[in-house]
């Protein structure tokens, strides 16, 4: 079994095939898809389309790159969607200081605040990081310090790690999965190679983050769900087990985190 653990299927450019990437997942033995949210619009339109297909599930939140957006009456919004059992996390949420498409104040601010809404509602996390590797571990494990006390609180999942094998195993240890994107394909994938190869199975996740990213076969071209067994057969590669077992494992960990209702 496979599962795609972060895509954007709702996004303009599958509008044209919406259905026929979903049955090609499906015939490609992708049992899920969790599409993730990236603005309040965005949120909503990803339930709703998660309401429409049975192996489909959303998250809700705001992306770093539109955190100078986010306002009170958003988070609002976003509590009221997550009400839905087919909402799973809060996110994407994050850093992003590569781009830097809102300020690092208002990023930092949307951050914590939707970090707070994720333990009112009960939610694991979806994190974006990039180019702010110590920002936003010092923020997620101030974050877990504070919460101690909040019962059994499920952490969340460093999405598209690219950081190294040292940094992911400090994640691990404050609670964190982390998942492998089509990047762990490339051949400058480099330090990832190390993460596939050393980070424990039972905390591993693989993604797509479709239509981007697309694994090394298809690069350049638009990514979708049914690639995610390109990379799972990577991490099996490096690891010198059958595509099957890492397979096998990152679903039943997704399933776990996100408490899908599924077997």
């Amino acid at each position: 079994m496979l599962i795609d653990s972060h895509a954007h299927i709702d996004l303009p450019t599958f509008d044209r095939d919406r259905e026929q990437v979903f049955a090609r997942a499906r015939q490609g033995g992708v049992r899920v898809v969790i599409n993730i949210g990236l603005d309040a619009k965005s949120s909503r339109a990803s339930l709703e389309m998660a309401k429409q297909y049975d192996d489909v599930f959303t998250t809700v939140g705001f992306h770093p790159h539109q955190a100078s957006e986010l306002q009170d009456d958003d988070l609002k919004v976003l509590g009221e969607l997550a009400q839905d059992d087919r909402v799973v996390a809060m996110g994407e949420i994050g850093l992003d200081f590569y781009r830097n498409l809102s300020s690092r104040k208002s990023q930092e601010e949307a951050f914590k605040k939707q970090l707070d809404l994720a333990v009112e509602l009960g939610l694991p996390v979806v994190v974006h990081c990039r180019q702010a590797q110590q920002e936003v571990f010092d923020i997620l494990s101030g974050w877990v310090r504070s919460t101690l006390s909040v019962g059994r609180l499920r952490r969340g999942v460093i999405h598209c790690f690219s950081a190294d094998i040292e940094l992911a195993l400090r994640y691990i240890e404050i609670g964190f999965y982390i998942s492998l994107a089509g990047s762990v394909t490339y051949p400058s994938a480099g330090e990832l190679l190390e993460v596939a190869r050393e980070i424990p199975l039972d905390r591993l996740l693989l993604e797509t983050d479709a239509p981007f990213l697309a694994p090394q076969a298809y690069r350049g071209k638009r990514n979708e769900p049914s690639y995610v067994a390109l990379i799972a057969e990577k991490v099996a590669q490096v690891r010198q087990v059958p595509r099957e077992v890492v397979a096998e494992a990152a679903a039943k960990n997704t399933i776990s985190l996100f408490r899908l209702p599924i077997r």
